[in-house]
Protein backbone atom coordinates (compact mmCIF):
# COMPACT_ATOMS: atom_id res chain seq x y z
CA UNK A 1 0.00 0.00 0.00
CA UNK A 2 1.18 3.32 -0.29
CA UNK A 3 1.61 5.84 1.76
CA UNK A 4 0.17 9.42 1.97
CA UNK A 5 3.71 10.80 1.26
CA UNK A 6 3.99 8.96 -1.68
CA UNK A 7 1.20 10.46 -3.04
CA UNK A 8 2.12 13.42 -1.87
CA UNK A 9 5.21 13.28 -3.45
CA UNK A 10 3.60 12.06 -6.75
CA UNK A 11 0.78 15.12 -7.04
CA UNK A 12 3.66 17.82 -6.25
CA UNK A 13 5.84 16.42 -9.36
CA UNK A 14 3.05 16.88 -11.64
CA UNK A 15 1.85 20.00 -9.92
CA UNK A 16 5.27 21.63 -10.68
CA UNK A 17 4.71 20.45 -14.76
CA UNK A 18 1.14 21.56 -14.41
CA UNK A 19 2.36 25.07 -13.58
CA UNK A 20 4.82 25.16 -16.24
CA UNK A 21 2.25 23.71 -18.49
CA UNK A 22 -0.90 24.49 -18.44
CA UNK A 23 -1.87 23.16 -21.69
CA UNK A 24 -0.46 19.46 -21.04
CA UNK A 25 -3.71 17.93 -20.72
CA UNK A 26 -2.09 14.60 -19.27
CA UNK A 27 -0.30 16.48 -16.64
CA UNK A 28 -3.88 18.20 -15.23
CA UNK A 29 -5.63 14.33 -15.65
CA UNK A 30 -2.68 13.21 -13.76
CA UNK A 31 -2.36 16.31 -11.22
CA UNK A 32 -6.57 15.15 -10.65
CA UNK A 33 -6.36 12.05 -10.72
CA UNK A 34 -3.77 12.52 -7.46
CA UNK A 35 -5.70 15.44 -5.49
CA UNK A 36 -8.99 12.33 -5.96
CA UNK A 37 -6.63 10.54 -4.18
CA UNK A 38 -5.54 12.41 -1.41
CA UNK A 39 -9.04 13.80 -0.90
CA UNK A 40 -11.03 10.58 -0.96
CA UNK A 41 -8.91 8.00 0.34
CA UNK A 42 -6.65 9.91 2.56
CA UNK A 43 -8.67 12.35 3.57
CA UNK A 44 -6.03 15.35 3.48
CA UNK A 45 -6.85 18.70 2.51
CA UNK A 46 -5.70 22.40 2.40
CA UNK A 47 -2.37 21.57 0.93
CA UNK A 48 0.24 24.61 0.95
CA UNK A 49 3.27 24.46 -0.74
CA UNK A 50 6.60 26.54 -0.06
CA UNK A 51 10.14 26.17 -1.49
CA UNK A 52 13.84 27.78 -1.21
CA UNK A 53 16.95 26.88 -3.32
CA UNK A 54 16.70 23.05 -1.98
CA UNK A 55 13.58 21.71 -0.82
CA UNK A 56 10.09 22.09 -1.45
CA UNK A 57 8.02 22.25 1.72
CA UNK A 58 4.24 20.70 1.93
CA UNK A 59 1.88 21.42 4.85
CA UNK A 60 -1.32 19.94 5.12
CA UNK A 61 -4.21 18.64 7.23
CA UNK A 62 -4.96 14.99 7.86
CA UNK A 63 -7.85 14.57 9.02
CA UNK A 64 -7.58 16.83 12.45
CA UNK A 65 -3.56 16.55 12.21
CA UNK A 66 -1.99 19.12 10.97
CA UNK A 67 1.54 17.65 9.21
CA UNK A 68 4.26 18.71 7.02
CA UNK A 69 6.88 17.03 4.56
CA UNK A 70 9.11 18.03 2.56
CA UNK A 71 11.20 16.90 -0.63
CA UNK A 72 14.28 17.67 -2.43
CA UNK A 73 13.53 20.16 -5.76
CA UNK A 74 16.07 17.87 -7.44
CA UNK A 75 13.46 15.00 -6.91
CA UNK A 76 10.25 17.18 -7.56
CA UNK A 77 11.67 18.98 -10.44
CA UNK A 78 12.71 15.67 -12.61
CA UNK A 79 10.11 15.25 -14.46
CA UNK A 80 10.04 18.90 -15.27
CA UNK A 81 13.74 18.77 -16.26
CA UNK A 82 13.27 15.81 -18.63
CA UNK A 83 10.01 17.39 -20.64
CA UNK A 84 12.41 20.88 -20.95
CA UNK A 85 15.11 18.88 -21.84
CA UNK A 86 13.02 16.42 -24.58
CA UNK A 87 10.28 18.25 -25.44
CA UNK A 88 9.64 16.56 -28.71
CA UNK A 89 9.11 13.68 -26.52
CA UNK A 90 6.37 14.80 -24.47
CA UNK A 91 3.57 16.98 -27.37
CA UNK A 92 0.51 17.52 -26.07
CA UNK A 93 -2.10 16.01 -27.93
CA UNK A 94 -5.32 17.41 -27.15
CA UNK A 95 -8.55 15.49 -27.10
CA UNK A 96 -11.36 15.86 -29.79
CA UNK A 97 -14.75 15.71 -29.46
Amino acid sequence: MRSVQDVIYNWLTIKVVCDERPDDTAALETKDHFEEVLSSEYKVSNIKITKDDSMYYVSYELGDESKKTRFPRELIEIMLNQINQEPEKYVNYTVED
